[in-house]
């Protein structure tokens, strides 16, 4: 592990997925083989000697804008998402343990049985033993996306970056999933991608990490050894700094 740490020039990461990156083909839930692909893709990082946090969205089991939309009251429907990505960060402890890395699920909501409380100093020398945090229940908050979340336990933990896996390989100027022509930007300012709507992350999210100079990079969750590749230099990719 020694010898493949320099090739990277991240020490610590913070690796924010969507919880419908792990239905797989499904419609909702999870899909334990798509489960343990990622944490396969985690684990190649993890022998690299990157210190590695997570946070895992929710919205594979419950999205609490569409609950509130369908006449639950806001805050309620928050909550009820913020446990949905208690439950995605077990599944994936699971699978990270199961490839013999050692992992701490991190709770913003107290639930001791399962999860420990997030206290900043001791998450912190989790990661200095090399564990993968997994920071559940978001910030502990309604109103506050995982996006949010992600951002701001990156900046308590002094990550480098955060790394958005999505279903694409970086930021573009228009849906390429709809538009042939669709552009991918090589970097963006966190000014673009507010001005433009790109839809990296909500506003708040992207706010916070220009506030702190944190950069986000954008890459496909999709792409085996995608985020392994990235952290050695090589691989396709939106940068958003500056």
């Amino acid at each position: 592990m020694s010898d493949a740490a320099p090739q990277t020039k991240f020490k610590r990461v913070m690796l924010k997925i969507s919880g419908e990156a792990l239905m797989g083909d499904q419609g909702f839930g999870l899909n334990p083989p798509t489960v343990e692909r990622i944490a396969r893709e985690v684990q190649s990082v993890h022998e690299l000697g990157v210190e590695i946090c997570m946070v895992i969205g929710g919205g594979n089991i419950f999205r609490g804008l569409q609950g509130s939309a369908q006449g639950m009251e806001r805050t309620t429907a928050d909550y009820m998402g913020m446990l949905a990505t208690v439950m995605n960060a077990l599944a994936m402890q699971s699978a990270l343990e199961g490839l013999g890395i050692h992992t701490r699920v991190i709770s913003a909501i107290t639930m001791n049985e399962v999860a420990e409380p997030y206290i900043r100093r001791r998450a912190v020398r989790h990661l200095e033993k090399k564990r993968v945090c997994i920071f559940a229940a978001g910030t502990g908050n309604p109103y506050f996306t995982t996006d949010t979340a992600a951002t701001l336990r990156a900046n308590e933990m002094s990550c480098q970056a955060i790394f958005k896996g999505t279903k694409v390989d970086g930021v573009y100027d228009k849906d390429p999933a709809k538009h042939d022509d669709a552009k991918r930007y090589e970097q963006v300012s966190y000014d673009d991608v507010l001005a433009k709507r790109l839809g990296v992350m909500d506003a708040s999210a992207i706010a916070l990490a220009r506030d702190n100079n944190l950069p986000i990079i954008v890459f496909s969750l999709d792409e085996p050894g995608g985020f392994r590749g990235i952290l050695a230099g090589e691989g396709t990719y939106t940068r958003v700094q500056g």
